[in-house]
Order: C-alpha cells, then structure tokens, then sequence
C-alpha cells in the first residue's frame, strides 16, 4: 500500500478522532458524507455536527 493511500486514525485525549488519508465516510443509509483532510470525528457524543467534533468536549468536560 502507498504511504498517501493510508488510512490513519488517531485519538485526541480527551478529544477526537482525528481520521487521516484516503477514506470515505459514509452515513447511516450508505450515502458519502463530504470530508475534510483531516476529519475529526466526535467520541463525546455532545457534538452537534454529529459524525464530526465541534469541540463540545470542552464545554462539557467530557473525559475519555
């Protein structure tokens, strides 16, 4: 596999994925989701831009 074909996915403590590379993101019908490069995905469950963080986390002192 290419180095830029690779796919890396990388906690934040107390914050997000962080999703780099080549990737698709798909929603729950199966539809492609419009990314950025890289992404940050929620893990706080707060965000309200769900898949995506819009640093929630922070205001409301979510902890992994």
């Amino acid at each position: 596999m290419d180095e830029k074909e690779k796919v890396e996915i990388k906690p934040f403590t107390n914050g997000p994925y962080m999703v780099s590379g080549k990737f698709k993101l798909l929603d729950a019908k199966g539809n492609e989701v419009n990314t950025t490069n890289p992404t940050y995905l929620c893990r706080c469950g707060h965000s309200k831009t769900k898949p995506f963080c819009d640093g929630s986390h922070r205001t409301v002192g979510w902890k992994e």
